[in-house]
């Protein structure tokens, strides 16, 4: 017969470790305060995050720009390595460069941890990571959640997702409405896979493969772990950069989807995007997805960035400044394509044509 314990039950009891919490709230500090802007106002353990609206009265119609997202499941590769202070750079950049896209400043982002149990210089690290990626893209870091669940997640699971607000001038939006037959289209290098597509890449390279992390791989240079954690490149700033120096007429962020599917969402009716493969050549890890698991390239396609992670659509006599600006930036720019008509035999909103460079 079981026995009713004698004491009454507790939060810690239930795997909920509040005085961990605490600690990791301490040790974040240090990287919060660096991500951050004149408009944010107070500092962090306040139930909201607040930032001086007024500081966009010199906007004649400011529009607010919101996204939110995740990093998937990069985030088992930043588990298993044990190496938890990139992965927030990933969610920056999968968040901020979507405002971007529409001609949007990054204001702030809040971010939320969930966790299977609370190790405070983990989640400081993964905090870490957002703060810099926050710093990188010039918004600030409002605040933040970390949940600890246990029973629903192991004690070395976690996952992490972001959501962020920025402002663009109602007359400055970018997209489909200006883009015009004749358009360049400019692709900017990635930093890798970035943060999609890690279900098929991990499918093929260990379920598959076999690979370890720690694998040496010579056409990387590093380790296969080392290349799967490579942060994701953010280009707001860059995008932002583009727009102050030259005419734009559109940006596209190339994330789940592929190029493509990506580039498409942003032209209008009656015009497609002609993108030339042969003007660039997938990184490394690309090939190396492809021939392990036997990916069609048309798969891989539809699923990884191919080494472009953003787009930009600007005419035709704004290309010379506008790779001058990605240049001087560090920015690996090329112009891959251009806008035409789309006629009654055009299938796709966008036509990738030739074969990459080798």
């Amino acid at each position: 017969m079981t026995r009713p314990s004698e004491f009454g039950s507790t939060y810690a009891a239930a795997g909920v470790d509040i005085e961990a919490g605490d600690r990791a709230v301490e040790l974040m500090k240090e990287w919060v305060k660096k991500a951050s802007r004149p408009e944010v106002v107070g500092g962090l353990g306040g139930f909201a995050g607040l930032f001086d609206a007024s500081a966009l009265a010199r906007y004649q119609r400011p529009l607010l720009a919101s996204a939110t997202d995740g990093v998937g499941t990069k985030v088992d590769i930043a588990r298993r390595m044990g190496v938890y202070d990139t992965i927030g750079r990933d969610l920056v950049g999968m968040v901020v460069d979507d405002l971007v896209v529409c001609g949007a400043e990054p204001l702030f982002m809040t971010d939320y941890i969930c966790v299977g149990k609370v190790y405070p210089e983990r989640v400081a690290a993964i905090v870490k990571g957002i703060a810099e990626g926050c710093t990188l893209a010039g918004c600030a870091l409002v605040g933040g959640e970390t949940a600890e669940h246990p029973g629903l997640l192991g004690a070395d699971d976690f996952d992490v997702a972001g959501a962020g607000t920025g402002v663009v001038e109602a007359d400055r939006v970018l997209g489909a409405d200006r883009i015009r037959t004749g358009d360049a289209v400019i692709a900017m290098a990635s930093s890798g896979l970035h943060s999609n597509g890690y279900s098929l890449v991990r499918h093929v390279l260990f379920d598959r493969a076999g690979w370890a992390l720690d694998r040496e791989v010579p056409e990387l240079g590093r380790t296969l772990g080392e290349e799967l954690l490579e942060p994701t490149r953010i280009y707001s700033l860059d995008c932002l950069a583009l727009t102050r120096t030259t005419e734009v007429h559109a940006f596209s962020h190339i994330t789940g989807g592929g190029l493509a599917n990506n580039l498409a969402r942003v032209l209008p009716e009656g015009l497609r995007a002609v993108v030339d493969r042969s003007t660039w050549t997938p990184g490394a890890i690309f090939q190396l997805v492809g021939e392990a698991g036997s990916v069609e390239r048309l798969e891989l396609e539809k699923t990884l960035n191919m080494g472009v992670g953003m787009m930009a659509v600007v005419p035709a006599d704004s290309v010379d400044v506008a790779l001058t600006t990605l240049a001087d930036r560090g920015v690996e720019a090329w112009v891959s394509g251009e806008i035409t008509e789309r006629t009654a035999g055009d299938a796709e909103a966008v036509t990738l044509t030739g074969d990459h460079a080798d």
